[in-house]
């Protein structure tokens, strides 16, 4: 199974409690153009896309130009564990998109590579992929790619 942890592009500052409506700055629409190019050419198309409700992720995603679900528990504050659970890591084998947020997603991806969740840092705009192999003589969890949209 794919997991791929794509952070929300830069965004506006908030201002009391409208964090959910805070849209993409310019910077921002440039950042999740150039990661959904460098995503689309990636991509399985049975890709599931899973997106917080949070407005600067569902532009993030719209970038793409994909299908999305909205999917209430990845919006700001979500638990690590929550995640991977809406995702169905590591039991599904269709590879899945979540559009989220920091701390949550590098929380996240340090608890499927090492079973304990752990601030790491997700640059905006940025894709964590990873991997779980499952096989015979194997059951290992990949770091596949780590991708800023500076690097694009």
């Amino acid at each position: 199974m794919d997991l791929v942890l794509w952070r929300h592009a830069d965004a506006v500052d908030g201002i009391g409690d409208h964090d959910l409506a805070r849209s993409l700055s310019a910077k921002g629409e440039r950042q999740a153009e150039r990661m959904a190019a460098w995503l689309n050419r990636r991509l399985a198309d049975s890709t599931r896309i899973l997106v917080s409700p949070a407005l600067r992720c569902q532009q993030t995603a719209g970038a793409l130009g994909r299908p999305f679900r909205t999917v209430d528990e990845l919006a700001p504050g979500a638990d690590a564990a929550a995640i991977l659970r809406v995702a169905r890591w590591p039991e599904t084998n269709q590879p899945v998109l979540i559009v989220g947020h920091q701390p949550t997603l590098g929380m996240a991806a340090s608890l499927a590579l090492t079973g304990v969740a752990q601030p790491w840092s997700v640059k905006k705009g940025a894709v964590w992929w990873l991997r779980h192999r499952s096989d015979d003589s194997d059951n290992a969890v990949l770091l596949q790619a780590v991708q800023s949209p500076d690097g694009l």
